[in-house]
């Protein structure tokens, strides 16, 4: 048992050797590359800012992955010293940029826990939120007060990170970190459309337990479009940790991820469907 998650036995024994043939996450990395259908979500946020909802590209592709993620939990699971979890929570990573007293920008990273419950309004409600709370111009997050307070004394950043990695490794760093930190996580996700950038392939970080990472790039003309159109797509740079799941998994996944991006509307209620089945 560890804080944030339980560990997995019952696996295949390739799945168990897997962490052990590639004990590092930077081993076990594969990439690809997806794109979301920029006409279809940017009708979507239309519609609902008409209708006096807040949704933004971020808030639908997370409501979008969770859900998938809910009929898929494998994309949960975590390596940690060469054995498999289960995570027992839901959160995604991001980072926002600010504004210096100074007037030069600046970075904080930001990290949400989301329900079963949730839906694309209480997780766009969640981010502004969130945006809005560490917006100042000083460093006044936890994550950022505590990086902070390590920097402050030479050497203790480097004392105080080593401890904790290795108090991670073996299931003993307290909860209390484990949620402060943006690197412990079930996603991240970065949107460098919002600074009219391409996608990249970013890296799962070592430290941590971060097992996706989601880059949304700007909105580029779709290849496939018919000769004359302005249809666009927004490219994503998808990087995984092949040994959380089987390449079926994934695809399963994926597949579910792009159908809820293609019909947006289905995150509107409860994303775990109960509210759905409910009313039935």
């Amino acid at each position: 048992m560890r804080p944030d998650g339980m560990r997995v036995t019952n696996l295949s024994p390739i799945v168990q050797a897997l962490p052990h043939i590639m004990p590092r996450r930077f081993d076990a990395q594969n990439w690809a590359s997806d794109y979301v259908d920029e006409d279809i979500v940017k009708g979507f946020i239309r519609q609902k800012r008409r209708e006096g909802q807040h949704v933004t590209h971020m808030s639908v592709l997370v409501a979008a992955y969770y859900k998938a993620a809910l009929e898929h939990p494998k994309v949960n699971y975590f390596i940690m010293n060469r054995k498999i979890y289960k995570r027992n929570h839901f959160c995604f990573s991001f980072v926002i940029l600010k504004t210096r007293a100074d007037g030069t920008p600046d970075e904080t990273t930001l990290k949400i826990f989301l329900e079963p419950e949730d839906n694309v309004f209480s997780i766009s409600r969640k981010i502004k939120e969130n945006v809005e709370l560490n917006q100042n111009r000083v460093h006044n997050n936890s994550t950022d007060k505590f990086a902070n307070m390590a920097f402050r004394i030479p050497g203790l950043a480097r004392f105080v990170f080593g401890l904790a990695y290795h108090l991670d490794l073996h299931g003993l760093l307290p909860r209390k970190i484990i949620d402060l930190s943006p690197f412990h996580t079930s996603l991240f996700i970065t949107n460098l459309a919002s600074i009219n950038t391409s996608y990249i392939f970013h890296h799962c970080y070592e430290f941590g337990t971060t097992s996706v990472f989601v880059c949304m790039g700007k909105p580029v003309p779709d290849p496939l479009a018919p000769a004359g159109s302005r249809k666009k797509h927004m490219p994503l740079g998808v990087v995984m940790d092949e040994r959380i799941a089987t390449g079926i998994e994934y695809s399963r996944f994926f597949a579910a991820f792009e159908r809820y991006l293609k019909k947006p509307e289905l995150l509107e209620c409860r994303l775990d469907g109960k509210a759905a089945l409910a009313g039935m």
